[in-house]
């Protein structure tokens, strides 16, 4: 603990997506670390409530309302924030969660949605932060993609296509700025105890049903990815099952891939079978 402190004390690090869930985890991880954080989500009430929950960090807690689809908008907010002196942390963890079996989606305006926050946000992101980055010639830009976008995962296919866009973006990203004292890593979380996927497009939460069993806390999360800073990975796989698999596709070992595909698979048609049960 008192090496972390050490390694993050008096940094300066943005969140996107830190109202709830990873994001929350990880500041209030960066937060206990010593460093200042920047939260940003684009529902206000969340933000608020995420606020209040980290009140005891005083004036190390910034948060604001930002939708990271809304170009001009990022790109205000992230001027204001490198105004007030050099960013070590760019975390593009915002986004949205999907999970259906692809003969169902119906609307292509579910696609843009979900590339829009994803992606395009992502992208959003770094672009507005990036020319401070260059100027100041250092930073560590961190984008959130997942075991989705290492892996295909049975019935979030919109949601994977938009986590490999994002998973390839910061692995070519990283090759491009290694010169210019830019260091960029994606964090590849498997399954975390939060409501991504039991929420609609709008926010709303659909249905309440049980979080995999795998499933680690927002604060454990917020841990490994520390961690994982700390030890320089570029890729940082966020619970054992999403370490195991990053293993097995680096080893090449297609039949520990194939299991776990076939378990997600599984465990996808019994949440879907659960869900159809509850609104019945």
């Amino acid at each position: 603990m008192e090496e972390r402190k050490r390694f993050f004390q008096s940094k300066v690090a943005v969140i996107t997506g830190a109202s709830t869930g990873i994001g929350l985890g990880l500041a209030r991880k960066l937060l206990e670390s010593g460093a200042e954080v920047f939260l940003s989500s684009r529902t206000a009430a969340h933000i608020a409530e995420a606020a209040v929950s980290l009140r005891q960090y005083g004036d190390k807690v910034h948060a604001q309302v930002l939708d990271v689809r809304e170009e001009k908008a990022v790109t205000d907010y992230m001027d204001y924030v490198a105004a007030r002196g050099p960013v070590d942390y760019l975390f593009c963890n915002a986004g949205v969660g999907y999970a259906l079996p692809y003969a169902d989606v119906t609307q292509r305006e579910d696609w843009n949605t979900i590339f829009d926050v994803n992606v395009f946000g992502v992208a959003n992101c770094v672009h507005a932060m990036l020319p401070h980055l260059l100027k100041q010639k250092s930073g560590h830009i961190l984008i959130t993609s997942s075991v989705a976008g290492i892996s295909p995962l049975p019935y979030q296919t919109v949601y994977v296509a938009s986590k490999y866009a994002v998973y390839g973006f910061a692995r070519c990203l990283r090759y491009e700025l290694e010169e210019k004292n830019i260091k960029v890593s994606v964090i590849c979380p498997g399954a975390v105890a939060t409501n991504i996927f039991y929420r609609g497009l709008d926010y709303s939460l659909n249905f309440d049903l049980p979080q995999p069993p795998n499933a680690i806390d927002i604060d454990q999360s917020g841990n490994e990815i520390l961690d994982g800073i700390q030890n320089g990975q570029e890729v940082i796989p966020v619970n054992d099952d999403a370490r195991e698999l990053y293993k097995n596709i680096c080893a090449g070992n297609a039949d520990g891939v194939e299991a776990f595909l076939q378990a997600v698979k599984e465990m996808n048609l019994a949440t879907f079978r659960k869900a159809a049960a509850m609104q019945q």
